[in-house]
C-alpha cells in the first residue's frame, strides 16, 4: 500500500514553526477578526414593517427584506433562529433604533416562502460585506 510507505517515519517529521516578528501588527490582525460593521440604511428602516395588505386575511408585522435579513445574519453567524433573534435585538440596540425584531417562529414560517438568490459559496477566508438597502441585502466578497 503506498500511503503506508512512511507509515514508521511519518511522527518523526518535525512541525514547522511560525516566529511572529511584527507582534504590533499581529495584534491587530487578531482584534480585526472580531470586527463587525453592519450599515443599515434610513431606507431599511422604514422599509422594515411590512405594506398593508388589501386582500383577506392576517396582516404581516415584518416586510420580506426584514426576514431576509435576520436570516442572512443567522447563516453568515451559524446561529440557530432563536439566537439569530437575540443577535437582532443586539443589533437594534446599538443603533439605538425602535424597531420590533421577529421571533424565531415567525422566522421559521416565513424562511419557506422567500426566493433566494443562487450564489455560489465562498471558500476563502476573505472578508465578507453584506450590503442592506432599500433595494435588498447583497452579499460581496471573492468573485464580486
Amino acid at each position: 500500500m503506498p500511503h503506508k510507505f512512511n507509515a514508521a517515519r511519518r511522527d518523526k517529521i518535525p512541525k514547522q514553526k511560525y516566529r511572529v516578528t511584527n507582534w504590533s501588527e499581529y495584534n491587530d490582525g487578531l482584534r480585526q477578526r472580531g470586527d463587525l460593521t453592519i450599515w443599515m440604511s434610513e431606507d431599511v428602516i422604514r422599509s422594515w414593517v411590512a405594506p398593508r395588505r388589501v386582500t383577506r386575511g392576517g396582516q404581516r408585522k415584518y416586510s420580506d427584506l426584514a426576514i431576509e435579513m435576520c436570516l442572512t445574519l443567522g447563516m453568515v453567524f451559524r446561529q440557530p433562529l432563536r439566537q439569530t433573534q437575540g443577535l437582532m435585538r443586539s443589533i437594534a440596540g446599538l443603533f439605538g433604533v425602535e424597531i420590533k425584531v421577529p421571533d424565531f417562529s415567525t422566522l421559521s414560517r416565513r424562511s419557506s416562502g422567500l426566493k433566494w438568490p443562487t450564489q455560489p459559496r465562498i471558500s476563502s477566508r476573505a472578508p465578507v460585506h453584506l450590503a442592506v438597502d432599500s433595494t435588498g441585502l447583497k452579499i460581496f466578497g471573492e468573485g464580486e
